[in-house]
């Protein structure tokens, strides 16, 4: 039940030996694995992987770095793609950062917006990014789930105790991921161990962000055990419980991923 719910398997830093990450994945326990969509225009790349392998599964959309790049795309475009692939569970990542602006914030507002409609009408999973944003991503997902409601996660959680809050008052989940265990985010680690397990995801977001002790390495879907195991222990219960759970999470709310089959890499 060990799930990597965010990575990026279709990034060239994996093209030369994903068989051998996908046998360590398994090694380590990591029973499935979403591959996450950043560029429409690169969905080929990310839907092949999917297709691939019966434990790896994908979403679509457009990361708000990339927006500017990928300009032109509409709710159709998302739709369409997810009408017509099965492994597709779900929408994005979408969302704001403010840290990098890669693209211009109206512009990352405006498909931030596009990316809720699909997931409200596609009835798929809203991954969502935020940095150096978490009050204008509390207005918009308060405005939009006025509108209709959606379900979703809030990807890699860095934020503060207002997203937190709002994330799990709209029945939204928190996925944590190897920035958890790095040496100067105690703040981070304060408001995780009191968020309740039913509220939790785990994820690399490989190649980036490797948890201790590979920190400033390549990360993959391996090291999902190693964040796993940090969070179980900061939040006081068995790692296995902590597994259950948060696979059990996963599959509740990434509903078109086949739990119950899960062939062999």
């Amino acid at each position: 039940m060990l799930v990597d719910s965010h990575c990026h398997l279709d990034f060239e830093t994996f093209s030369n030996d994903i068989e051998e990450v996908l046998e360590r994945a398994q090694e380590a326990g990591v029973s499935g694995m979403q591959t996450i969509c950043t560029r429409l225009s690169h969905f080929e790349k990310v839907i092949n992987i999917a297709k691939r392998y019966s434990n790896i599964w994908c979403s679509v959309g457009v990361h708000p770095h990339n927006v500017i790049d990928e300009a032109g795309f509409c709710l159709e475009d998302i739709l369409n793609i997810v009408n017509s692939h099965k492994e597709v569970i779900g929408i994005g990542e979408t969302g704001l950062d403010f840290f990098y602006e890669h693209s211009p914030r109206d512009e990352q507002i405006s498909a931030f917006r596009i990316h809720i409609q699909a997931a409200r009408i596609s009835g798929l999973p809203l991954i969502i990014h935020t940095r150096d944003a978490d009050s204008e991503t509390c207005d918009i997902l308060e405005q939009e789930w006025n509108r209709g409601p959606f379900t979703g996660v809030i990807h890699c959680f860095t934020g503060g105790h207002e997203l937190a809050a709002l994330a799990m008052r709209l029945g939204l989940y928190i996925s944590i991921s190897g920035i958890i265990t790095f040496k100067n985010t105690d703040e981070l680690r304060n408001l995780v161990k009191n968020i309740p397990l039913e509220h939790l995801l785990v994820e690399t977001d490989a190649p980036y962000l490797a948890p201790v002790p590979y920190r400033g390495k390549r990360n993959e879907p391996a090291y999902t055990k190693k964040t796993a195991e940090y969070v179980a222990q900061l939040c006081g219960v068995e790692f296995d419980h902590f597994v259950q759970q948060t696979g059990s999470n996963f599959y509740k709310l990434f509903t078109k991923a086949e739990s119950n089959n899960l062939g062999d890499i």
